[in-house]
């Protein structure tokens, strides 16, 4: 039951803000996260929390859920591709 094609991962939309003479040092930076942070969400290696949607969105000007939703539409994509175990519907006890 996939929902969508497979989401982009919001680093891969948040390089599209990043201005192209900008260095991810300097994004980093003006994040206040480290270089070594920012470049793996950059290239998909980490997700976005919560600090760092508020900080996206201070930064950029955009509201924090967007980023957080992006996150949870990738994560949630990429749960459906794997095999669900076998989960019985909750049963309460008579």
């Amino acid at each position: 039951m996939s929902r969508m094609h497979n989401p982009a991962h919001p680093g891969e939309v948040l390089r599209e803000w990043i201005p192209e003479n900008m260095t991810v040092t300097t994004a980093a930076a003006q994040l206040g996260v480290s270089r070594v942070t920012l470049s793996k969400i950059l290239n998909g290696k980490a997700g976005i929390t919560a600090d760092m949607a508020l900080r996206l969105a201070a930064w950029l000007g955009t509201n924090p859920e967007v980023w957080l939703e992006m996150q949870t539409a990738h994560d949630l994509w990429l749960a459906e591709q794997k095999p669900l175990p076998d989960v019985q519907p909750l049963r309460l006890a008579a």
